[in-house]
Formats: structure tokens, C-alpha cells, sequence
């Protein structure tokens, strides 16, 4: 069965308050209501988690964390663990996140966390993407190595149908009128796709949903749904702008 659009909106450490959170969780709410036919996946900070999850909401809002430890308990000061995630209603985890990357996570570490989201019965999403681009490809390699660290040894079973975020990190921050064409977006999900295929099996390759995660605001959401061969987006700041937010939402619904 063909697995559903998404639209991850990362919340990265804001709103300040208790009541912005909800704020924006209610406006998302409603847009995500108006638009059925895709799924909602918000990722506040941890401290909202327990309180969101006792607004209601529609099937299609859906809460997901930031990020996730690579252990279930123990003496690990600061680090949220996967069931403490799912007891307070985290369906969803970004994995592997640049900013992450840019800490220090390396592909050992993301495939850690992996395991343990699938242990758990959460559902990673793996960010993945070059921090430049250049003429002579060498960017694909940083992207081959990073699903090849990222995966490895991890259960095929797992595999199949993964969420893989595509963000080049030198499109992020900017504006729309500076992000990845749709064309170059579509090329770059076809190579993950096919580098996948190569490592895991064709059936995990077919099988990925690539989101696409840098500079995406309402004016290019469309074109990059219609021609960058993408399931949807891993969205920054731009999902705390609830009118541009529900705008990305349309342009995903009538994919």
C-alpha cells in the first residue's frame, strides 16, 4: 500500500512559552484538519511533548521528537530516551539532524539512535545531505557514505519504506529563492535511491520516501511537490508561521 505524503514541522528550540507552543500547535491543527490528505508530524521541543499531547487533534497530527538517545535508561544527564518519548506520545524522531551532525554525531552514533527508534516502535526520520555542492560529484559520496554509516547492519525488515530527509546544508537558512531547484531535488532523491538499492536491496531503494528539508516556504512548495520527485518536507522555520505552514500543507494535500 502506498504510504501517505508528510510534512515534518521541526519546531528547533523555540516558541519561549507554554502558550506559544500551543498557539501553533492549535493553528497547525487546524490547517491539518482542512488538509486530509497528508500527514502532520510535529516535533516540538521535548519540554512540549507531554503537553501537546493532551490537546486534541486530527489522525493525520502526529507528534514526533527532535531527537533521541542511543540508550533506553541509566546515568545519561541530559539525554531523553525512547521510551520516555513514546510515553509521552512521540510517534516520530529526526535522526541525524546536520545541526546534530555539526555537534559531533557521526554515522556510528545516528545508526545507534536508529536501532533504538525501531526497538522502540518509533519511526525515524534520517537526515542526510552534503554541506556543499560541486561539479565534480564529490558531494554524492558524502551522501553514499552517510546512508551506508547511517544503515548498516540495521534489520532489513526496518528498511523497507524508511523516511529518509534529504537537506543540503548549504540551502538552509536561506530563502526560497536560493534553495535546491526541484530538477537538482529530483536527481538527488533518484541517487538515494539508487545508492540505497545498491547497499540494502532494490526492494529497500523502490521502497524509501525522501522528504526535502532546506529553504522550503510557501512559494516553492508547489513546484518542489510537483517535480522534485519528493514524499514531502522536513520543515524549519516556516512551520512556525502558521499562514506559510498551511500553505506548504495545500501544496503537499494535492500532490
Amino acid at each position: 500500500m502506498k504510504k501517505r505524503n508528510l510534512v515534518v514541522a521541526n519546531w528547533k528550540m523555540n516558541p519561549k512559552s507554554p502558550e506559544e507552543a500551543k498557539k501553533i500547535f492549535n493553528s497547525t491543527r487546524n490547517f491539518a484538519k482542512k488538509y486530509k490528505n497528508v500527514d502532520v508530524v510535529v516535533c516540538p521541543p521535548f519540554i512540549y511533548l507531554d503537553l501537546l499531547s493532551r490537546l486534541n487533534r486530527p489522525k493525520n497530527l502526529i507528534l514526533g521528537a527532535q531527537n533521541i538517545s542511543t540508550e533506553e535508561k541509566g546515568a545519561f544527564t541530559g539525554e531523553i530516551s525512547a521510551p520516555m518519548l513514546k510515553n509521552v506520545g512521540a510517534k516520530y524522531s529526526i535522526i541525524g539532524h546536520s545541526e546534530r551532525r555539526a555537534m559531533g554525531e557521526d554515522g556510528n552514533l545516528i545508526r545507534k539512535k536508529m536501532e533504538m527508534a525501531f526497538l522502540n516502535g518509533i519511526t525515524p526520520i534520517l537526515c542526510i545531505g552534503e554541506n556543499e555542492r560541486d561539479k565534480d560529484g564529490s558531494h554524492l559520496e558524502v551522501i553514499k557514505n552517510q546512508i551506508k554509516e547511517s544503515l548498516s547492519g540495521l534489520q532489513k525488515r526496518n528498511l523497507l519504506g524508511l523516511l529518509i530527509a534529504y537537506e543540503p546544508v548549504w540551502a538552509i537558512g536561506k530563502s526560497y529563492r536560493e534553495a535546491m531547484s526541484p530538477t537538482d531535488a529530483h536527481e538527488a532523491v533518484l541517487f538515494i535511491k539508487k545508492v540505497s538499492g545498491e547497499i540494502f536491496g532494490r526492494d529497500v531503494g523502490d521502497s524509501l520516501q525522501v522528504l526535502y528539508g532546506a529553504a522550503i516556504e510557501a512559494p516553492n512548495a508547489k513546484a518542489m511537490i510537483d517535480y522534485g520527485n519528493v514524499s514531502g518536507f522536513l520543515v524549519g522555520h516556516a512551520s512556525l508561521e502558521p499562514e506559510q505552514f498551511g500553505k506548504i500543507l495545500e501544496a503537499v494535500n494535492f500532490k
